[in-house]
């Protein structure tokens, strides 16, 4: 071999490793998952969120990065994690309702996208559910609309109800529009309300002690706090004998009575659905806050026979799903 051709032929040797390098390093876009209850709680919602990518093209580590953070409900860390996440540079962030008021004050360019908001426009999220404008968009549970409908299942399950107990994070906007949906719904039908406000976990078994001992049930609005301490609600409110009402069939399996709303394993499926536009270069000013197709009735027999309650039959039998 002529020995310009075998310094060629080391020259090209070299330069392979030194390309493969370089291609190891292009950096892939990447989503920063702000959870805001715990990797546990949020586990199937991830799951049914990755696999929505993966039916769209998206691998985690071959054509996209995913970058989780948890704040485990406390809210000082969303700001934490938003700021992280803009370090980062990522592309996209997903969260829900209760963080993306943090993740806008510190971001107006990275795009947000809400798996689950309450209340969307009434809590200043997006302008409105057709044009959101900013850099927020997502899905809506539309909760504080369901507040009447949840009423009336309370009086359903118990005929004679006379008062019943809400507990929600009255640090939350979100919560605090819930609270006032709830108390104009119960006083249309004669009933009493009892707030057990908390803004941190060390708030909510005090909040119980404090409780009237006249309420019958107990009405659990959703956020991050109550997401993250979801299974100990359940405990305390099974010792004082309290039926619970809750927003998820998530918190069902930790002994809660009864859900009523939305499907969060399919909002977060169809939050996949956003992120795919989004890393394609859509704008979400442009996408539209999309509403559950279904809302679902669940109901934990276990619990209602460890409470000593008989659910009336035809409440049985139009339940979506009977936890048995």
């Amino acid at each position: 071999m002529k020995r310009r051709e075998f310094i060629t032929l080391l020259g090209g040797a070299a330069a392979w490793p030194l390309a493969a390098r370089a291609q190891q390093r292009t950096r892939l876009p990447t989503i920063g998952v702000l959870g805001v209850s715990t990797s546990f709680n949020w586990s199937q919602w991830t799951a049914a969120f990755v696999e929505r990518l993966g039916e769209l093209g998206w691998s985690d580590g071959r054509n996209v990065a995913i970058e989780y953070r948890w704040a485990d409900g406390r809210g000082e860390r969303f700001t934490e994690i938003a700021a992280e996440f803009v370090r980062l540079n990522v592309d996209v962030i997903v969260t829900v309702g209760s963080a993306v008021v943090a993740a806008k004050q510190v971001t107006s360019t990275i795009p947000i996208v809400f798996a689950i908001a309450v209340d969307p426009v009434g809590t200043g999220i997006v302008a409105s559910l057709a044009r959101p404008g900013g850099n927020a968009t997502g899905l809506s549970t539309q909760t504080t609309e369901l507040a009447g409908k949840r009423v009336e299942l309370l009086r359903e399950v118990f005929p004679g109800l006379r008062t019943f107990a809400i507990i929600a994070n009255v640090g939350y906007s979100g919560s605090v529009l819930e609270i006032a949906e709830v108390q104009s719904a119960a006083r249309k039908v004669g009933l009493e309300v009892d707030v057990l406000g908390v803004q941190r976990a060390e708030d909510i078994a005090p909040a119980f002690k404090m409780r009237k001992d006249e309420a019958q049930a107990l009405y659990v609005s959703p956020d991050a706090l109550v997401n993250a301490n979801h299974a100990f609600i359940n405990r305390l409110a099974l010792e004082a004998r309290l039926p619970t009402l809750h927003p998820f069939r998530d918190y069902l399996e930790a002994g809660g009575l009864m859900s009523y709303g939305a499907n969060n394993v399919d909002l977060f499926r169809r939050t996949g659905d956003f992120v795919d536009k989004i890393l394609k270069g859509a704008k979400t000013a442009d996408l539209p806050v999309e509403q559950p197709t279904k809302f679902e009735l669940v109901i934990n027999l276990k619990t209602a026979k460890a409470l000593g309650l008989e659910i009336p039959p035809i409440l049985l039998a139009r339940a979506d799903e009977v936890i048995e």
